[in-house]
């Protein structure tokens, strides 16, 4: 009796132990060395997804979907905590991600495990213990994407600034306090109206705050006023924040300064402008009997300070000007349409070369910087005498004469400074060139000469030479054309340093 009476009175405990852990979320599975469950608690189930059964320890793993922390690498059946525990092992808190055919979205638990031993101390199996940490996990996550976040809007170069429904500063970023000069002290508890520039009129704000207190987004380019009352462009975005129940209780806005890139933009559009009246002073070629006339200007920027011109003279003959603006870009653009008006407006009144170029050094005086000068090689071409005269202000490389043998029979030095350096200089004329058939005239800027041999310009100007020599049968434009597309295949196509002009003059 007494043996029956033990026997019952640890059924009833067992019974008992089995209630508590049955009734505690967390899950607990005790398992003998030959992997069957001899207990698995309603938690385990409910966690797990899915019951004990009858499941060889070799696929525990994947039968509940075991995976290690990176959720996609599947736990090794050796790592399992139950098994480590069956062989003797004691595991404290490991983290096992859980996913499958019950759980979709996957669950998070901490397990351990500790031997199941005999009163002499064997291994008779194992249990195992955990519990569901999915939400403190991520309530973690949120943490760290929060915190992440914080980081993000202190490190972003745009200003970001937090008002409540009233608009009254509660936080701004450090952005915002290079941006317009406020510290975080000053800024707090103002309202954005101390950026007001006041190029704004009162129904603008008006519709912008009907906007933002509707739950609306309002997005548009504002004039701003930093602390220094310098005004800036800023790309700006307001957004309502809501509470649960839809109320706007706060305003988040992004400003951007994008006034540099307005000013970038804005002289981008004039130097495209200025480029496309530019190319159309370009007169590629020219009709006059007896002469094959051709030009070519490539600036190194979207505008360029190089400068060619086939101007019709008052006696019949033409004027062929080629000049080079110290510099290039815009402002020697600007020059260099300043210097054609001047040449063209002389030469519409006159036929001395010499006197054109005095004049038009002359009323320059007044125009060009400190430092700044033009050269210009000015040549009359009479088609009835088949003769050139010329004048060059200090235009380097000289213009080339070349025979119908290919040897340079004249070459066209300076008679005088560049303009713009001695505004009472007398220029003088050259010799008159009688020109003959099978000749070719060769004019052209430093730019060619320094990028075909940035080291050695006279070698860039032979090899200049050598090329029209050896292309004289085509016509002048493509001769003009085809010099330039050698000297970007000799650089690799790199972009030019500098603009890049030639005029070939070809004798029928």
């Amino acid at each position: 009796m007494d043996g029956e009476v033990i026997h019952q009175t640890a059924r009833q405990e067992a019974d008992v132990l089995k209630t508590i852990l049955n009734s505690i979320p967390d899950g607990v599975i005790v398992a003998d060395l030959n992997g069957k469950f001899l207990f698995s608690s309603a938690g385990a189930e409910k966690i797990l997804g899915n019951g004990a059964g009858k499941i060889d320890p070799a696929e525990w793993t994947t039968t509940c979907g075991c995976y290690l922390p990176d959720q996609v690498t599947p736990l090794p059946p050796d790592r399992f905590p139950l098994v480590r525990a069956m062989r003797g092992e004691e595991i404290h808190d490991e983290i096992v991600f859980i996913k499958n055919g019950h759980l979709p979205s996957g669950r998070w638990i901490t397990a351990s495990g500790r031997p199941l031993r005999n009163a002499d101390g064997s291994v008779r199996g194992g249990v195992m213990t955990f519990r569901d940490i999915t939400e403190r996990r991520q309530s973690q996550q949120r943490v760290k994407l929060y915190e992440r976040l914080c980081t993000a809007v202190e490190q972003t170069a745009d200003s970001v600034l937090i008002t409540d429904r009233e608009g009254r500063i509660e936080y701004v970023n450090p952005a915002f306090e290079v941006t317009t000069g406020y510290g975080r002290d000053e800024a707090l508890g103002q309202t954005p109206r101390v950026l007001k520039s006041g190029k704004h009129d009162a129904e603008f704000y008006r519709d912008l705050w009907i906007t933002v207190l509707s739950g609306r987004s309002f997005k548009g380019m504002i004039v701003n006023k930093k602390k220094t009352g310098e005004l800036y462009w800023a790309q700006q975005t307001i957004t309502p924040m809501k509470d649960d129940e839809g109320r706007v209780t706060h305003f988040v806005t992004v400003l951007r300064d994008v006034t540099e890139l307005l000013k970038k933009q804005e002289q981008e559009v004039e130097m495209r402008l200025a480029r496309e009246v530019q190319q159309r002073f370009y007169r590629e070629t020219v009709t006059i009997p007896g002469f094959d006339i051709g030009g070519a200007a490539y600036p190194a920027d979207q505008t360029g300070g190089d400068y060619f011109d086939f101007i019709p003279m008052p006696d019949g003959c033409l004027g062929i000007a080629v000049g080079d603006v110290s510099g290039h870009g815009l402002a020697s653009a600007l020059m260099m349409a300043e210097t054609r008006a001047y040449l063209r407006s002389y030469a519409s009144t006159s036929t001395d070369v010499a006197e054109i170029l005095t004049r038009v050094n002359r009323a320059m005086e007044a125009d060009l910087d400190r430092g700044s000068f033009v050269t210009l090689f000015f040549a009359r071409l009479d088609p009835k005498s088949r003769s050139l005269v010329y004048a060059n202000a200090g235009h380097i490389p000289s213009g080339h004469l070349l025979g119908r043998d290919g040897e340079v029979e004249s070459t066209l030095v300076s008679t005088g400074p560049p303009l713009g350096l001695l505004p009472d200089y007398e220029y003088t004329s050259s010799d008159v060139l009688s020109l003959n058939q099978g000749q070719i005239l060769l004019l052209m800027t430093d730019g060619v000469t320094e990028t075909l041999a940035p080291e050695d310009p006279e070698r860039g100007e032979t090899q200049a030479i050598e090329y029209v020599i050896a292309h004289r049968q085509e016509p002048a434009r493509q001769i003009a054309e085809g010099l330039y597309q050698a000297i970007r295949a000799q650089t690799g196509n790199q972009p030019p340093q500098d603009d890049i002009t030639s005029v070939i003059l070809k004798v029928s």
